[in-house]
């Protein structure tokens, strides 16, 4: 058995059940995204392509053999649309880091606008509402919830790849939700990255909010006299 072989078919005991080593390599493909997202380095989109390729696999369960009871449509779909949207991010940050200077990250983040926030929940309930009927059609188990974990998780990706600080808080959304549905369905390892992804939201969160607090301050001009400073 070849090196691929042995991804596509190795299975370790978690807790009893058996769980495929992709499961827990694809995860990890995730999180090493996330960590690299959080610095802002172009790196983070293609790490994060090879970790979609394996999860998509983990989540068809019927098509790849997995040992998990349920197909999770939504998990394995948000897969391919993660590989358009992250094509879209290299693409977007990496325009960004020729034009900028030295070794300047590739985005700067801000606050999306209030019309750029009402974009995003009207994509919200408009995504989860298309998704969720698909979803129960095809037998996914807990449409609803994966219809919001496929829904937010590409609103997510989209955001950073705008360099919104936002996007953090639709990622611990996600994961609130993804949590359980994943413990639930017997996916261990993508629970438990799912908890660590929430604790690195946070930290990525204060990160991005103290970048973009920084870089409004820098943009303020100077004041030029005393009655302008204390203006």
């Amino acid at each position: 058995m070849g090196p691929l072989g042995w991804l596509l078919d190795a299975q370790v005991q978690i807790a009893g059940s058996p769980v495929l080593v992709r499961e827990i390599v694809g995860n990890v493909f995730g999180l090493a995204s996330a960590l690299l997202g959080l610095r802002r380095l172009v790196w983070a989109w293609p790490v994060g392509i090879v970790g979609n390729a394996l999860l998509f696999t983990v989540f068809l369960g019927g098509v790849f053999a997995t040992p998990q009871e349920h197909d999770l449509y939504g998990q394995a779909g948000r897969q391919v649309f993660f590989f358009a949207v992250s094509l879209y991010g290299w693409w977007r940050w990496s325009r960004n880091r020729r034009v900028g200077a030295g070794d300047a990250p590739a985005v700067t983040p801000r606050w999306a606008t209030g019309r750029e926030r009402l974009g995003l929940l009207a994509a919200a309930a408009l995504g989860t509402a298309v998704a969720y009927p698909v979803l129960a059609a095809l037998g996914s188990w807990g449409p609803l919830p994966d219809a919001w974990i496929l829904t937010g998780s590409l609103l997510a990706t989209y955001g950073m790849a705008r360099g919104w600080v936002d996007f953090w808080l639709i990622w611990i959304a996600v994961d609130a939700v993804g949590v359980p549905l994943l413990l639930r369905g017997g996916f261990y390892p993508s629970a438990a990255m799912y908890l660590v992804y929430g604790a690195l939201c946070v930290w990525g969160l204060a990160a991005w909010w103290r970048s973009s607090r920084a870089t409004r301050a820098a943009a303020r001009p100077i004041p030029s006299t005393y009655s302008e400073a204390v203006a």
